[in-house]
């Protein structure tokens, strides 16, 4: 389909907009999940809700063949003031939807109106589930609906995600095949010395000393141990320690976070942390321990169905359109859940320059009406490729 011939689109956007105003975070997603069953019940669909709790699946069927496909969105917004100043800003204070999920719920109800809305002219043979998906910002709601029986629940062939990526200019995607976000693993350090009176450091073990040549050993482990052409980040993001200017504190505690592509990696670099803070407790005599809280694992597309979305987008956009070298990300996404379930791909919808704070998280962001249309032909095209019409 062309995506000019969307004729409701003015619609879309009001309701992208809307949802907007009205962020909400991860499993609270309450008036947002609300919205997108009426919408899909208006246009005649089965509605299934409960699945982590303000999930949201929509079912439509058209022929005999017992072929389905899954298309997921994400619902929820991030605890962020927005500094935007349009008439559609966020009325909540301290909630803003910064990573454009109101953008991918709009599209995927945009594609689910328009199919259903050509039932009658027979577009695709099979079994399509609309999945609105809560909590992704950290949450893991994509892991929470899969343990609810999500696949068993509503057995599919593959999934498929799409996400909004600035600095990819508007008319252009990028599809690729194996890793294309990372896996995300946070870490706590806990540093024990022995406090004293800052004036007199040399009655105690100064945890805060210790601290400081932790955050720079850290960042050696990547740079000095890990092939120059493998991919892994240690940053540290938190160090908590200390109450008075005058009192060296007694314990300090260091977080961060450690990405990857592959499971091998992230023990090797774990690993590497602790030997790190083994030596530097033992340098400094200080007690150390670490752990490790693993959050998303890698997302990783299945080589066919990335293949499959990449011909999809070329027909769409034309080839040299496509970024099929593109480098994947560090950042994490729950969709890999999904995709640890079951083939699929996930691909990236050019949003635009990324200049002026139009940044995934930055509290000047926004999604791109514009891109709109793309994202809904894109899911159009997909589903009639995948459950093709029998001839």
């Amino acid at each position: 389909m062309d995506p000019g011939q969307i004729t409701f689109l003015a619609d879309l956007v009001a309701l992208r907009r809307d949802l907007h105003a009205h962020p909400e975070l991860a499993f609270a997603e309450t008036r947002t999940s609300d919205l997108v069953a009426d919408e899909l019940t208006r246009y005649g669909m089965q509605v299934h809700r409960g699945l982590a709790r303000t999930g949201v699946i929509g079912v439509l069927r058209q022929g005999s063949s017992e072929r389905a496909i899954g298309l997921r969105a994400d619902m929820d917004a991030l605890p962020l003031t927005e500094e935007n100043t349009f008439a559609h800003r966020s009325c909540k204070p301290g909630l803003m939807h910064a990573c454009g999920h109101d953008g991918h719920t709009a599209m995927l109800l945009g594609a689910a109106r328009l199919l259903a809305e050509q039932r009658n002219e027979a577009t695709f043979d099979g079994s399509v589930y609309f999945i609105f998906q809560p909590a992704e910002e950290s949450e893991g709601g994509a892991q929470t609906m899969v343990a609810e029986g999500l696949f068993d629940k509503f057995p599919m062939d593959a999934v498929f995600g799409l996400h909004n990526w600035p600095g990819i200019p508007v008319g252009e995607m990028a599809v690729v095949a194996g890793p294309v976000m990372a896996g995300t693993c946070a870490f706590e350090i806990e540093v024990q010395g022995s406090g004293c009176h800052a004036a007199m450091p040399h009655q105690g073990v100064d945890t805060l000393l210790v601290v400081s040549h932790l955050v720079i050993a850290l960042q050696t482990i990547v740079a000095r141990n890990i092939h120059p052409c493998e991919a892994a980040v240690i940053s540290v993001t938190q160090v908590h320690g200390g109450e008075a200017w005058n009192i060296i504190p007694e314990t300090a505690i260091l977080r961060g976070t450690i990405r990857s592509f592959d499971a091998a990696m992230q023990e090797r670099v774990e690993r590497l942390v602790e030997r790190q803070c083994d030596g530097i407790g033992r340098a400094f005599g200080a007690r150390l321990s670490v752990r490790f809280d693993h959050r998303y694992p890698p997302t990783v597309n299945s080589a066919r169905e990335s293949e499959i979305c990449r011909q999809v987008a070329s027909t769409l956009l034309g080839r040299d359109k496509v970024r099929a070298d593109e480098l994947p990300s560090m950042g994490a996404e729950d969709f890999s859940y999904m995709l640890r379930e079951k083939p699929g791909c996930y691909v990236w919808l050019g949003n635009g320059p990324g200049s002026g704070g139009c940044t995934l998280h930055n509290p000047r962001y926004d999604f791109n009406d514009d891109i709109l249309a793309i994202g809904i032909a894109y899911w159009i095209r997909l589903v009639e490729t995948l459950l093709p019409r029998a001839t």
